[in-house]
C-alpha cells in the first residue's frame, strides 16, 4: 500500500490508499482515519472514511496547505491496520416478503435460486459499512455474494420506503427514510435508522458490521414495521 494525496480544495486533502474495493481494505482505512484524527488533532473540520480514501477537511486559518500535507504523510508512516473486530456488529431484523421487496423473484432468477435459498445467502454474510451517504444514516455495505450481484433499476423509483433493504451491484443498503432510489428492493426493516442519525448518532459507522436476519410479517408488526407495499415498478 503506498498512501496517494492529492488537493481537493484550500482546506481539503484526499488520502487514497487503495484502487478498488475489498472488505480487507477497512482495516488500513480504519488505522489512517484514528492517525490522522491525532495528527490534525483541534485543526481537523471533518474526517470522511470510505472505499478506498479518507477526506480530509481542516482548518486552513490553523494550518497551511503544506503543513497539512506533511501532518498526512508522517501520520500514514509506518500504518498498520486496525482490528477488525474493533467496530460493531448490528443484527438487523429484515421482514423479506414480495410486497414489500418486489425485486425478490427478478434477483432470485437472475442468481439462479429460489427465493427461500435467496434470502438464505443474503442473511448468510456480515457485511462490512463502507461508508455514510446518499441520505442521513445510509450505511453503503458489502460485499454482496457474486451470485446475488444484480445491477441497479434501469428507471429508480420516484418513492422507496423507509427501511426498505436492497441490492445494488456487489453491495447492499438499507434506505434510512422515503427518499428515491434505485437498487433492488428485496425487504423491509423497521429498525430507524434516520432517528439515530438526526441525533447525531449514526447506528451504522465505517468499519462496523452489519447481519440480517430474515423474520415474518409478525414479528415485523411487533417492532413497529410499516407493511405498507411498494410499488412493484418505478
Amino acid at each position: 500500500m503506498t498512501p496517494r494525496i492529492d488537493t481537493t480544495a484550500m482546506d481539503a486533502l484526499m488520502v487514497r490508499l487503495f484502487d478498488t474495493i475489498d472488505e480487507r481494505n477497512m482495516a488500513w482505512v480504519m488505522a489512517a482515519d484514528r492517525a490522522l484524527r491525532d495528527a490534525f488533532g483541534a485543526a481537523l473540520i471533518d474526517l470522511v472514511p470510505s472505499y478506498t480514501t479518507l477526506l480530509v477537511h481542516y482548518d486552513c486559518q490553523r494550518l497551511g496547505h503544506l503543513e497539512a500535507r506533511a501532518r498526512s504523510l508522517e501520520a500514514l508512516e509506518g500504518l498498520a491496520p486496525a482490528d477488525t473486530q474493533a467496530g460493531r456488529l448490528h443484527e438487523i431484523p429484515v421482514w423479506y416478503d414480495e410486497s414489500v421487496g418486489p425485486e425478490l423473484p427478478r434477483v432470485a432468477k437472475r442468481a439462479g435460486l429460489d427465493v427461500e435459498t435467496l434470502i438464505a445467502r443474503h442473511c448468510d454474510h456480515d457485511y462490512c459499512v463502507f461508508a455514510l451517504g446518499f441520505a442521513p444514516g445510509y450505511g453503503f455495505m458489502g460485499l454482496v455474494d457474486e451470485a446475488l450481484a444484480t445491477p441497479r433499476l434501469e428507471t429508480p423509483r420516484h418513492k422507496v420506503a423507509a427501511g426498505s433493504v436492497g441490492i445494488a451491484d456487489r453491495q447492499t443498503a438499507i434506505y434510512p427514510l422515503l427518499s428515491p432510489g434505485g437498487w433492488n428492493i428485496l425487504g423491509r426493516t423497521a429498525v430507524p435508522l434516520f432517528e439515530h442519525a438526526r441525533r447525531g448518532e449514526p447506528l451504522l459507522r465505517p468499519g462496523d458490521k452489519v447481519r440480517f436476519t430474515a423474520i415474518s410479517r409478525a414479528e415485523f408488526e411487533a417492532e413497529g414495521g410499516d407493511t405498507t407495499p411498494l410499488e412493484e415498478r418505478p
